[in-house]
């Protein structure tokens, strides 16, 4: 049985900008049906891959491949046209305009010819009502903004719209971190869904509750470089928790409060 290609692939990438390293030879593979969990804490370098994976900045060093193939983008416009969408933190969309509006976004179907040439609006709505009933997400008039739905439909808006465009990876920039429960479930079960359909995501996040029951691998980043990729099967979330917080930091954290506790301890002893 031959080994499987990865759907994206980096190699030994490091980003600079000037003396700062912003990410220092990074490798990791993302294959079709999986969810791989990018995991970090501020300043971990997140930010900087996924504009580096969308096309955004250019590796100062190292390869990346898609489906096998090697390539180099030159902007984002070519990552999207080799099916790399990325949906980040601020969605891109306009509170007040349409749902049909916001999902097509420029890329509206027409009907007719030179000036006779308009929008196919009723197709249009047609085609958001049945994507996002796809997902589960029931929209009774798609022509109400979107700023009317929940941030986690919103969320599921922006990803529907980048699959039905031909995404074959998906990259979501932390989609559950200003949600509630309840919203964050809707996101995480679209997620589920996608990788059901044999997608690649890419699933950027610091809540590590959210990411483990979606997730196929996960990739520690620490100030610019790897703590490595670890597969669901061989880690616990109780150890992914750990080495995302930093282990030896919190012991030692835990050490100067348990010192701060005693000196105060002593202090009232004293004064009684």
């Amino acid at each position: 049985m031959s080994e499987r290609t990865p759907m994206i692939e980096m190699r030994n990438v490091s980003k600079h900008f000037g003396s700062v390293i912003a990410l220092s030879d990074i490798s990791m593979q993302v294959y079709s049906g999986e969810v791989m969990c990018l995991l970090g804490d501020n300043g971990a370098g997140k930010s900087t891959l996924i504009k580096t994976l969308s096309g955004v900045h250019k590796p100062t060093h190292g390869q990346m491949f898609v489906d096998g193939q090697e390539i180099r983008f030159k902007s984002p416009a070519f990552a999207l046209d080799a099916g790399i969408a990325t949906v980040f933190q601020d969605l891109a969309m306009i509170p007040l305009m349409s749902i049909t509006r916001n999902f097509f976004m420029g890329r509206e179907p027409t009907v007719g010819w030179g000036p006779l040439k308009r929008v196919d609006w009723k197709y249009a709505d047609r085609i958001a009502m049945e994507e996002m009933a796809k997902i589960g997400i029931d929209v009774r008039d798609p022509s109400q903004p979107v700023g009317t739905l929940s941030g986690g439909e919103r969320q599921c808006v922006a990803i529907a719209r980048a699959v039905y465009f031909g995404a074959k990876v998906l990259i979501l920039d932390e989609p559950t971190s200003a949600l509630g429960v309840k919203q964050a479930s809707v996101v995480l079960r679209y997620i589920a869904k996608a990788r059901a359909d044999g997608l690649s995501v890419i699933f950027i996040t610091h809540n590590v509750h959210h990411a483990f029951p979606v997730a196929n691998a996960f990739t520690l980043l620490s100030r610019g470089g790897s703590l490595g990729t670890f597969r669901k099967e061989d880690v616990t979330r109780e150890e992914v928790l750990n080495m995302m917080a930093g282990g030896a930091e919190l012991e030692n954290l835990d050490a100067e409060l348990a010192e701060f506790q005693r000196s105060d301890q002593q202090k009232k002893s004293q004064v009684a």
